[in-house]
């Protein structure tokens, strides 16, 4: 599969999580710990069923910089979900995908990739429209609480960047081996904190319940991840940057459709500068002789 095309479709599935994430009535940390340790569960019975072992080779050789990204993308989660305890969903999504721009200007100093203007024109129309979409202008900005929330969300956003980043220098670890030790690393570091944070002999777990959990830990988890870790391998960074605005963007429009959350005019108009930013980023550029 193309790697645009793959990078994309995991931005996708990713978009499509606030739906299933509705219907687990489970704390959000117990929720992302499940997701690490049940998704590299699910991926490495995929590699059973399918007579593939892990390259214990290149794991062992990167085993360090995976630990490293996987232990990111864990603390990622747990930044996110506690600055949506001290700021609005709108505030902390708008900081948390600040990430493109983190990546976009780091790029060009850590893996020496050429930064052109038009791809600095397309983030920031991106970041624009991620304003328009989150709705923050019409739920405003006061108070001393929300500094820490934005400050959280802005954390989240920088290990975000660095789990992008981190992944681009696994390129010899097979998708598959990569996604699995990072979801576990991910999950590790994610149990001690539900373990402090969460009262586990209070929580009821239903057939349903069980039921979407299995949906975000496999599909949202195992899928995504296996397909989003792979395309990372060859696409730049600021292209893995850009796509990545399509996760929010699809999963307001999907909140507005199927669970009549209200888009209105200017979140409209943001989703078509998110998207349009992220296709004009993408088109071919004619070489200067």
């Amino acid at each position: 599969m193309n790697a645009t095309l793959q990078l994309t479709l995991s931005m996708v599935i990713f978009g499509t999580i606030g739906i299933f994430r509705r219907a687990i009535p489970l704390p959000s940390s117990l929720v992302a710990m499940t997701r690490g340790l049940a998704g590299a569960a699910f991926l490495l019975a995929l590699l059973r069923l399918r007579g593939v072992h892990l390259n214990g080779a290149a794991i062992r050789k990167k085993l360090g910089l995976l630990c490293l990204s996987g232990a990111a993308m864990g603390v990622n989660w747990i930044l996110l979900f506690e600055a949506y305890n001290y700021t609005s969903v709108a505030t902390a999504t708008l900081c948390y995908y600040l990430m493109p721009m983190f990546v976009i200007l780091i790029s060009p100093v850590l893996l020496k990739e050429k930064l052109r203007a038009r791809k600095i024109a397309c983030v920031s129309v991106a970041l624009v429209g991620m304003v328009f979409v989150s709705g923050i202008l019409n739920a405003g900005f006061s108070g001393v609480r929300e500094i820490r929330g934005v400050l959280l969300g802005l954390a989240a956003a920088a290990f975000y960047a660095g789990v992008v980043l981190m992944n681009k220098a696994l390129g010899d670890v097979p998708a598959l081996d990569r996604s699995i030790v990072q979801l576990a690393a991910a999950g590790v570091v994610l149990l001690p904190y539900v373990l402090l944070t969460e009262d586990l002999t209070a929580l009821h777990f239903t057939p349903t319940t069980l039921c979407m959990l299995a949906i975000v830990c496999v599909l949202h988890t195992g899928v995504a991840y296996a397909l989003y870790f792979g395309s990372l391998m060859h696409l730049k960074a600021q292209t893995a940057a850009m796509l990545s605005y399509i996760d929010p963007v699809v999963a307001v429009l999907l909140s507005s459709l199927l669970l009549k959350e209200r888009l209105g005019l200017m979140g409209g108009v943001g989703a078509v500068l998110v998207l349009g930013a992220a296709m004009a980023s993408e088109m071919p550029e004619k070489e200067r002789k």
